[in-house]
């Protein structure tokens, strides 16, 4: 009761002049529109977050993938050249195949790297969870 008073709900002037207090019938109801909004926040900020991780992940897989294309096309370039000078070397067949070899074991340590990141990544909204319990806490101190 001292939070309500404090807050300066619960109490309105009367028609005599005097104090009058709210029922305790519409103290629950209040409390029970209060609850309801702050789920409503609660669940609208979780939503927010959701977007904002989604928005990081989406704009990390662009950029990544942009990035593959162009890395794509010069590796094979990269790798036509490495073919033809080794091929001065070498059986030309031969050369292709140690490039290729080098160029599988270079791929598969990128991919692995990229799948460490994306396990890293948590798509738990925290920040709402957090508030949810200092919600619990606080509905707990009322009752």
């Amino acid at each position: 009761m001292q939070v309500r008073e404090s807050m300066g709900a619960g109490i309105r002037p009367g028609m005599n002049g005097g104090i009058e207090r709210e029922s305790f019938g519409e103290l629950l109801g209040e409390l029970a529109n209060n609850s309801a909004a702050l789920v409503r926040d609660e669940i609208d900020l979780a939503k927010q977050e959701m977007r904002e991780k989604v928005d990081v992940l989406r704009s990390g897989a662009v950029t990544i993938a942009i990035g593959g294309l162009i890395g794509f096309v010069a590796l094979l370039t990269l790798t036509a050249a490495a073919v033809a000078g080794l091929a001065h070397v070498m059986d030309t067949a031969l050369a292709a195949l140690l490039v290729g070899v080098v160029l599988a074991a270079i791929g598969g340590g990128i991919a692995y790297s990229g799948i460490g990141r994306i396990k890293q990544t948590s798509l738990k909204p925290e920040q709402t969870i957090e508030t949810l319990e200092e919600d619990k806490e606080w509905l707990k101190q009322l009752t």
